[in-house]
């Protein structure tokens, strides 16, 4: 028995042992399909080692969508709304740091997300294709070993074909000859039968020896095909094989450290996101909160004085006396012109000093509040008026140009439509600017510092013009501005263009940002831009370059300073 090795690399080594002494053993080839099967089945392993693997990251980056999924719904569950953005408690740099929390929680939900998509695209796609590839591949190789593996058979099949007839014709040659001989040697048989035997026998011979010559032939055939075989079809094949498996792996153990390098290569971001919610905790300051609390509710009202000596035992008529032991002055007495409204020292009044509770009665000029509340209410009021009667300016000038350009350009429009419109803004801009002097003069009253008035006072200077307005919306030469009755806005000359929305702040890219995206803008590190619009929790800011490019970006990417 000796033992030949058709491929010396690794695990392709095939063993077959044969028998010198009978090169026709029909069980010579049984080694080499016991290694073609073992050969299938290992490459069949290892592939089905990738689907595996694939699944495992698929699982994975649904575990990080849902991770990120649950974050967001988290952060915005938590999150303030829009209209309640200005109540009171959002002074606080304690609240504006759990939303700035918050907000870098949705930052690192973004991030769980991107770890997800790359993951799915880097591993799950690009080997999911390479494994098709592989698969096809060694297919293909498996089919040419069973190619061969057929043709080699079908030849040892002929082989022996040839063989058996080559020994049932030698037998039959051998019986010929002696039955000529047994013949010639038979004293009755005739010439003719002797003749007739030798023949045949002669015949038989002749049979015998082409059949010979066939088996050798098939003989021959069969050692040529079977070498070419073991020593040069089989080992190209299970190379190829190798080759193929030996790329399976690499390719797999790329996917296991692109697992570990896509996770890596967003830790810097995760990493500013986590600071920033170290910033956010550094940036409480319970002094400030505390003076915001003393701002929001003091009340303006002057502490009481001592309560005075009442001595009964002088008889003096306490209510006619105007000396310290006459009527008592309480808080309030002390009060003066506020003893006709409402007193309480704190948010709640106490039972045992007022036996009644009386409710205030919320009125326009706000006389309810204190006075320190009144003023601010006051103010607040006046610029909500401003911006309204603001509004209701640019819109009658907008249709006293429209109307001028149908009466240009008749076949546009027609002016006459455009009537209850003019009258309906003039109204409005009529009742707002009674309401804004109503509101001056209560402010006035509370004391208020007039900064407002002034400052719309000085804004409707530089655009009296729109004072002269007529009801019906066109403009009076004859008409004087009246300051009391201030507009604070510049007007473009241009009604159909529309006017840039003013920066809320600055920001600095952290990081390159290709824009490649619809709606969005690129970026280089390190490059300034104006902040236009706040991340509303998509995680998205919208910022404007000095050439006006506008777009939306990664609000991670950046560091924001928002205008105070």
């Amino acid at each position: 028995m000796i033992t030949v090795p058709f491929s010396d690399s690794f695990l392709w080594r095939l063993v077959v042992e044969i028998n010198s002494g009978r090169a026709e053993d029909p069980y010579r080839h049984v080694a080499l399909v016991d290694q073609y099967d073992i050969i299938e089945k290992h490459t069949q392993s290892g592939l089905e080692l990738v689907e595996k693997y694939v699944k495992f990251v698929k699982e994975r980056t649904e575990i990080e969508q849902n991770y990120a999924k649950q974050l967001r719904n988290l952060s915005k569950k938590y999150n303030l709304k829009r209209s309640s953005k200005d109540e009171p408690e959002c002074r606080f740099s304690s609240y504006q740091s759990f939303l700035d929390i918050l907000n870098e929680m949705n930052d690192y939900a973004g991030q769980r997300e991107l770890i997800a998509e790359n993951m799915m695209m880097s591993i799950c796609i690009d080997l999911t294709k390479y494994l098709q590839e592989l698969k096809q591949e060694r297919k293909t190789y498996l089919m040419e070993a069973k190619k061969a593996q057929q043709s080699l058979e079908s030849t040892y099949k002929q082989l022996d074909s040839s063989k058996k007839r080559f020994e049932r014709e030698w037998r039959e040659a051998e019986r010929a000859a002696q039955y000529a001989e047994k013949t010639d040697q038979d004293i009755n048989a005739t010439k003719a039968d002797v003749e007739k035997a030798k023949q045949q026998a002669h015949m038989r011979a002749h049979v015998a020896e082409e059949c010979k010559n066939d088996y050798a032939a098939q003989l021959q055939k069969y050692n040529k095909e079977q070498n070419q075989f073991y020593f040069s079809d089989m080992p190209l094949i299970f190379n190829k094989l190798q080759d193929l498996d030996e790329r399976r792996v690499r390719k797999l153990a790329q996917g296991y450290i692109l697992f570990s390098d896509t996770e890596k290569h967003v830790m810097p971001i995760i990493g500013k996101c986590l600071e920033g919610i170290t910033k956010a905790g550094t940036n409480v300051n319970e002094r400030n909160d505390s003076m915001v609390v003393i701002e929001q509710n003091k009340s303006g009202f002057e502490r009481p004085g001592d309560v005075e000596f009442e001595d009964y035992s002088q008889g003096i008529n306490r209510a006619s006396s105007d000396s310290s032991l006459g009527t008592p002055k309480g808080p309030m007495d002390l009060l003066g012109k506020n003893k006709s409204k409402n007193f309480w020292l704190f948010s709640k009044r106490s039972k045992k000093f007022t036996p009644e509770i009386i409710t205030p009665t919320v009125t326009e000029d706000f006389t309810h509040l204190p006075p320190e509340q009144r003023r601010k209410r006051l103010q607040q009021k006046l610029d909500e008026i401003c911006k309204e009667l603001q509004k209701e300016v640019d819109q009658s000038e907008a249709l006293g140009k429209m109307k001028d350009v149908y009466e240009k350009n008749p076949q546009m429009g027609d002016p006459a439509s455009l009537a209850s419109q003019i009258s309906q803004t003039s109204q409005n801009i009529e009742r707002l600017r009674g309401e804004l002097n109503k509101y001056e003069t209560w402010l006035a009253e509370a004391g208020g510092r007039g900064d407002t008035v002034r400052y719309k006072t000085q804004t409707f200077n530089n655009n009296g013009a729109h004072d002269g307005l007529s009801p019906d919306g066109a403009q009076s030469d004859e008409s004087t501005p009246d300051p009391s009755q201030a507009i604070y806005a510049e007007f473009d000359d241009d009604f159909e263009d529309e006017e840039l929305t003013a920066p809320i702040g600055k920001c600095t890219a952290m990081y390159n940002f290709p824009g490649a995206s619809e709606g969005t803008i690129s970026m280089q590190e390190g490059e300034v831009l104006a902040v236009v619009e706040e991340d509303k929790g998509d995680g998205w800011t919208r910022v404007r370059r000095s050439n006006g490019d506008e777009g939306y970006i990664p609000t991670s990417y950046v560091t924001i300073c928002l205008n105070k």
